[in-house]
This record gives C-alpha cells, structure tokens and sequence, in this order.
C-alpha cells in the first residue's frame, strides 16, 4: 500500500504544470498556443520571457528531484524509488491536469537523474549544455543526452533498477522528441531562443 500511495503522489507532483504556472504569474500566453505548442521551458523561452522560462525549467526539475529525495528520505528501498522515478517523470509527461498531454519530460528527467546520483545526473546535464552550446538546438541536446543516458548510468552501476529506469526515461524522451528528429532532418528545428520556423 505505501508503494502505491508513493507512486500515485508522484504521478500528481509530475502532473503539476510549471509551464502553465508561469505564464499565468508573468501574463504570458498559454504555452500551447504559440510555438511548438509545449507546455515546457524551451517554449515558454519563445514567449521573450527568461524569467518565465527559468521558473518553468526549476519547477520541472525540482518536482523530480523532490519525489525522489521524499521517497529515499522515507526509507523506502530501491526498486520503489526508482518506480517513484519513474511516476514522477511520467506525471509530466501525461499529466492529469493537463487533459493527460503534457511536456517533453527534459527538466523533470534531469531532477529525477541528480536525485538518484548526482554524477549521473551531472554527466547527463554537462552532455545536453555541451550539444546545445554548439547546435543551437535544445531538441538535439535533449536527443543525445537522452541517448547517453543509460549508457553512462550502466558503466557507473551496471544492470540495477535505477539503470533501467533511466533507460526507460531515455527511450519515452527520444519518443516524445520525433517530431523534433523531423523538423532536424528537414533543417526545420527552431535554435535556443529563436522563433519556430515554418
């Protein structure tokens, strides 16, 4: 019963909408009206507004690092922390408060990865600013970070349940990026701080 208590209270954290949040704190337009139509940092970026976006991006990222901390610091055991992991991420990915169509999952999965080791999560942190530092592309940073993921998680720790956690985390980012992989094939895909491209 506490696992599943755990895991739904994750879910709800993920669900919270920091996009949302923000734009209406800072009087921005909703998120999904402009843009990629991502309720994320990197849209809300788009609107001019940095604050907006740094508040979006620290709230995204904390709610994942909070569930995890809370679950680890209740003394729960390592299988249940990483399905917490897990819930928390999918709760911002298909969030109930959001008709279940929520953000990409960049910001959360990045909380959820220095909760559960901070190397891990600095390794994976340091791959997406060196991409997008010479892409210009926070979809392609998020794409190789996503992909490096579990590679660097199983030579730090090998096959545990954190690992394949991160490996799921890794696969459903890549997913929810396929429209960005078209859009970068097609020379399409908007740079950091630039407006969508038709």
């Amino acid at each position: 019963m506490q696992t599943a208590l755990a895991i739904i209270a994750a879910y709800l954290v993920g669900s919270i909408p920091f996009a949302m949040i923000s734009s209406r704190i800072f009087g921005l337009a909703d998120p999904r009206t402009y843009g990629s139509g991502n309720p994320g940092a990197t849209n809300v970026l788009r609107s001019g507004n940095k604050k907006a976006a740094l508040f979006t991006l620290i709230g995204d990222a904390l709610k994942g690092t909070l569930a995890v901390v809370v679950a680890r610091q209740m003394g729960m055991d390592d299988t249940t922390i990483a399905l917490v992991a897990l819930a928390v991420f999918l709760g911002h990915l298909y969030p109930i408060f959001l008709g279940f169509k929520g953000g990409k999952g960049v910001a959360t999965a990045a909380g959820v990865l220095f909760a559960l080791d901070p190397i891990l999560g600095a390794a994976v942190a340091g791959t997406w600013l060196l991409v997008a530092y010479v892409s210009r592309y926070s979809s392609l940073a998020a794409l190789v970070a996503a992909a490096a993921a579990p590679l660097i998680a199983a030579l730090m720790h090998g096959a545990t349940h954190q690992t394949i956690v991160v490996g799921i985390l890794g696969m459903a980012l890549i997913g929810k990026h396929w429209q960005n992989i078209q859009r970068l094939l097609a020379g399409q895909e908007s740079k950091i701080g630039g407006k969508k491209k038709a």
